[in-house]
Order: structure tokens, then C-alpha cells, then sequence
């Protein structure tokens, strides 16, 4: 069997081993090029293809008519879509044989469309997974193939999550791998109204809103976390980021929301009374000490 593959991140790293571990024959793979504004944290796809010889390219736009002359010539049995950043054109899917399928960072139909694990612990959600899918017009709305489910735990960071995700993602593609290859792979109905749809964030939503509740706080923090671009609020122009923290046991409701000092120890009072006990907190790139952050607070 013959395959093309639009593979990036860690999910494309793992799976596209998983691919070349069952024999399948990987004639094409289509990534991106890092963007140098990004924190690149996750393996390399171009680098796994350089070293097993694959012919690995990253145009700009999957729409391309000479990228799908390129994949049309190749006559793939398979088109597979790993963590890949953009939507494939319903005529590309088309051109392969035996079906096109896309594995996804969530239990569908719950987070279909973007960063879905990122939305999952904003969301406080327990539970979440790696669905393998099959690809249609519509984002995330193919048959399912299968699924596996990963928990999140109450400390639990999104990068945190995203590692049990690519575990997840890997025995998912490797169970269902023999069954799709042979042609008889159960497809079960993705029912798109038991799920919502959620688009792309950015470092601005990791704004937070110190009146919410300390839970909500938290979730925030969890979902945007290092190597994310984190959670974050200004002080005298400045902006202050939440490296690490957890949900502290303390109630304060003689304080108002926003950011504190007791007895050397930085919290973040929340609109509940609770606290958030900010263990690293970032100024312009640079950890900062809770005298530090006094001076900000006496001053601003």
C-alpha cells in the first residue's frame, strides 16, 4: 500500500513511524517550515523523512494545482493527515483509492477544529483522546475509525497532555493500521451534535480575568502553560506571565482580585476568594522574585 502523507508535530512524528513500522510505503510527505516566531518544542517531521530517505516537501498552500499534480502522478492508495495545520482540498482527498484519514486530538465529535487539547483543559475537562478519522469537506466530520482515551489529571498542563496524546495517537493508528490496510476498518458515525466545533487561540486569550473563579483561573493557566506562550496580566505596562502554579488551599477574600504578596509568596487572588499560589512568574522573559513583584505592586 501506497501512501501520502501531511504529517508535523510530535503526532506526525509518531505516526508516520507507525506507518513505515507496517510496511506501508510512503511515497510523499507534505510538512510545514518552522515558523522562527514560534517556540519550537516537538520533534521534526523533515528531519524523520531525511533520515529514512523520504521525499518530504512544505509548500505554502495545499490548494496548489502543482502539489496536486505531484500527488495525483503518485496514485496513492492512502491519504493520511497527522497534526497537519490545514484543512486538505475535498478533490486532493479524492485522488486516494482507499480513503483519506486524519487523526485528531480529541474524542470526537467533542473539540473538533482547533488546538483541541488546549480547549479540553480550559474546559476542565478529565478526559480526552486521539480519534483516527476518516477525512471529509468538513473539518473533523468523517466516519470515526477509532479511538483511544487518555485522562487529565487536576494538575495536569496541556503540554502534559498533549504527551499522553501522542502516545494515544500512536496505539490508535497502530491497532486500526491492519484493518484499514485490508480494507474492512469499522467506520462508526461521527455525531457531530454531541460535539461543538472550536477555532484557533491566541496569546491574547491567555489574558486573565482575575475576577473569575480560581478554578476558571487555573484552567487557564493549565491550558496556556510553557511552552505555551502562557497566562499573563499587565502591571504598569508590564506584562507579568504565570510560569507555574496551583490552585491554592487559601481563601482571601479580604483582598481584591488580582496579584498579591503574603509573607514572600506570590498568589493570585481570584473572584471567589481563592488563590492561585504562583510558584515562577515571569517579567520580560525573566523570572522575577515576590520583592520584585512588591516594588511593581507599590508602585503602580
Amino acid at each position: 500500500m501506497k501512501a501520502v502523507v501531511f504529517a508535523y508535530h510530535n503526532v506526525g512524528v509518531r505516526c508516520l513511524k507507525v506507518l513505515l513500522a507496517r510496511g506501508v510505503e510512503v511515497a510523499l510527505v507534505v510538512s510545514h517550515e518552522d515558523n522562527p516566531a514560534e517556540t519550537i518544542w516537538f520533534e521534526s517531521v523533515a528531519a524523520l523523512c531525511r533520515e529514512h530517505g523520504i521525499a518530504c516537501v512544505t509548500p505554502d498552500d495545499p490548494n496548489s494545482p502543482a502539489l496536486f499534480a505531484q500527488i495525483q502522478a503518485l496514485q496513492p492508495d492512502f491519504i493520511f493527515s497527522f497534526y497537519y495545520r490545514h484543512m486538505l482540498p475535498a478533490a486532493l482527498l479524492a485522488l486516494a483509492r482507499c480513503g483519506a484519514y486524519n487523526m485528531h486530538g480529541s474524542l470526537l465529535p467533542k473539540y473538533r477544529g482547533r488546538v483541541p487539547v488546549n480547549w479540553a483543559v480550559l474546559h476542565g475537562e478529565t478526559e480526552t483522546g486521539a480519534t483516527l478519522h476518516q477525512m471529509t469537506e468538513k473539518p473533523d466530520a468523517g466516519a470515526i475509525i477509532a479511538q483511544t482515551a487518555v485522562p487529565i489529571l487536576p494538575d495536569d498542563t496541556a503540554y502534559d497532555v498533549f504527551g499522553k496524546l501522542t502516545v494515544a495517537a500512536e496505539q490508535t493508528l497502530w491497532n486500526a493500521l491492519p484493518a484499514l490496510l485490508a480494507g474492512d476498518a469499522p467506520h462508526l458515525q461521527n455525531e457531530l451534535s454531541k460535539g461543538s466545533y472550536f477555532g484557533a487561540r491566541t496569546p491574547e486569550y491567555g489574558r486573565v480575568d482575575w475576577t473569575k473563579p480560581a478554578q476558571a483561573v487555573y484552567n487557564l493557566h493549565r491550558a496556556v502553560a510553557p511552552p505555551y506562550p502562557g497566562a499573563f496580566t499587565e502591571i504598569r505596562g508590564k506584562k507579568l506571565v504565570i510560569g507555574d502554579a496551583r490552585l491554592g488551599p487559601l481563601a482571601r477574600a479580604d483582598l481584591p482580585p488580582g496579584l498579591a504578596v503574603l509573607d514572600d509568596v506570590i498568589l493570585g487572588i481570584c473572584g471567589d476568594g481563592r488563590t492561585l499560589d504562583i510558584r515562577t512568574l515571569f517579567c520580560e522573559g525573566r523570572a522575577i522574585s515576590p520583592q520584585e513583584l512588591q516594588m511593581l505592586l507599590k508602585n503602580k
